[in-house]
């Protein structure tokens, strides 16, 4: 049975870039089968369940290319590592976490990695109806050396630890990213830079040799898995792009060797900035320190500048948000990406949502197919009722959106109570270290 949906008298916003316009939007089942201006007049013979979008707006549903969907807003490595260490009450709570990121718009996300390895049955619910949620493009373990990644001396020197597995040589290089893609992991993601005590030099230290990106490189790309890298410095970023991988997350502090690279090799870039934007703007009311907010400050506006000149020579900037932290709540900020690319790297409206939305569909592989208003695409829409064209921010607010359709189907979404707590899931925080100056307001 064929099911058929007509958008009417909407402004469109395609997700391509061009300028908004008044129309009709007929959907089959899950495509776009029919998309008339606002001067065609077309006649319908079929039973067709009418929408009305006259003073709304429709837009693909948002794509956030960098989204931890299994960590609970975690706020330290420590309770990410040593407190999330219950994989059944993990994926129960990840569930509930996916029905919010789909509440606010966001119809796909890339999860890159994810604690107990629980992207492939969180992806394999969705798909099989047992849970709403958005689609999910999953990577496993993020692939680390003995080194470690952003954790330090947490880091093992062997085996799994959060989201993590160390590993050492090629043979478990080979081993780990074949077993990730018998598994089922859309990504193989490595850590390809890190934190050591001993590093002075800004940013992050490149952990892996150039040998051992190209061996995970040729094992995936063998399998048909594309590789995605965390890099933060240039000699990351450089080597990653070099080595081969599809997509760097974060492609910070780049000089212009590395820049030359991921232009040459045409790597896409996810550079999250939202975790970052949101520590800086609002990190005072977290009790975050001046420290890490000028760090971070620090790291967006020595950045922009290369980044820029990435997208000028045709590098896609995709939009991730990093939700899964503390400062990074499910849905909450997974607009804000699109927000930070106006304001530091000069998109317009337009291209940062088409950033977020039919450039993003690469997170997904997918291009071509979703985060697109155009016939024949799947029917991942969103209808709000102010224009995000001249206010990217009205996306950030859930009762601007008065409509998600996934596949075609009209999403349903239920409240959910407040959690109370749960033993052992949080570190406990019992605020700022209560020194003689703190007590005296000194």
């Amino acid at each position: 049975m064929t099911i058929k949906n007509l958008i009417e008298n909407v402004t469109i916003i395609d997700g391509l870039g061009n300028e908004p316009f008044k129309g009709n939007v007929l959907i089959e089942n899950n495509l776009i089968s029919k998309i008339y201006k606002s001067s065609s007049n077309q006649t319908l013979h079929e039973e067709v369940k009418l929408i009305n979008g006259k003073n709304k707006y429709l837009l693909p549903g948002l794509i956030d290319g960098h989204c931890h969907s299994s960590f609970d807003e975690v706020s330290s490595n420590d309770e990410l590592f040593y407190h999330r260490n219950r994989p059944g009450l993990a994926a129960i709570i990840a569930s509930t976490n996916l029905n919010k990121i789909l509440r606010s718009g966001v119809t796909s996300i890339c999860d890159p990695d994810s604690i107990h390895e629980l992207g492939y049955d969180l992806k394999d619910a969705v798909e099989s109806n047992v849970i709403p949620g958005p689609r999910i493009s999953t990577g496993g373990y993020a692939l680390l050396t003995s080194v470690g990644g952003t954790a330090g001396r947490l880091i093992p020197d062997k085996g799994v630890i959060g989201y993590g597995k160390v590993v050492s040589g090629p043979d478990e290089i080979i081993s780990e990213v074949r077993r990730q893609i018998k598994m089922g992991a859309d990504w193989i993601k490595v850590h390809v830079s890190g934190l050591i005590p001993s590093h002075k030099k800004r940013g992050e230290l490149s952990v892996w040799s150039r040998d051992e990106l190209e061996l995970v490189c040729k094992v995936a790309h063998d399998l048909g898995t594309p590789v995605m890298g965390h890099c933060r410095g240039a000699i990351s970023v450089r080597d990653a792009a070099l080595s081969g991988f599809d997509m760097i997350l974060h492609g910070t502090l780049m000089d212009e060797e590395a820049l030359d690279a991921v232009i040459t090799k045409n790597v896409a870039l996810v550079p999250t900035f939202t975790f970052q934007a949101n520590l800086i703007d609002h990190g005072n009311s977290i009790g975050a320190s001046e420290f890490i907010k000028d760090l971070f400050r620090r790291e967006i506006e020595d950045s922009c500048q290369m980044l820029r000149k990435a997208y000028e020579n045709g590098v896609k900037i995709l939009c991730g948000s990093e939700s899964g932290f503390s400062v990074t709540p499910y849905g909450h900020w997974h607009y804000r990406e699109m927000e930070v690319l106006i304001k530091e790297l000069g998109f317009t409206e337009l291209e940062a949502i088409k950033s977020a939305t039919s450039d993003n569909a690469f997170t997904i592989q997918l291009e071509g197919k979703l985060g697109r208003v155009e016939e024949g695409c799947i029917a991942d829409l969103i209808l709000i009722n102010k224009n995000p064209v001249k206010d990217i921010s009205v996306l950030g607010n859930l009762k601007n959106i008065e409509l998600v359709m996934k596949d075609g189907i009209i999403q349903k979404f239920y409240d959910q109570p407040e959690r109370k707590p749960i033993s052992g899931w949080r570190v406990t925080n019992l605020g700022e270290i209560l020194t003689q100056n703190v007590a005296n307001n000194k």
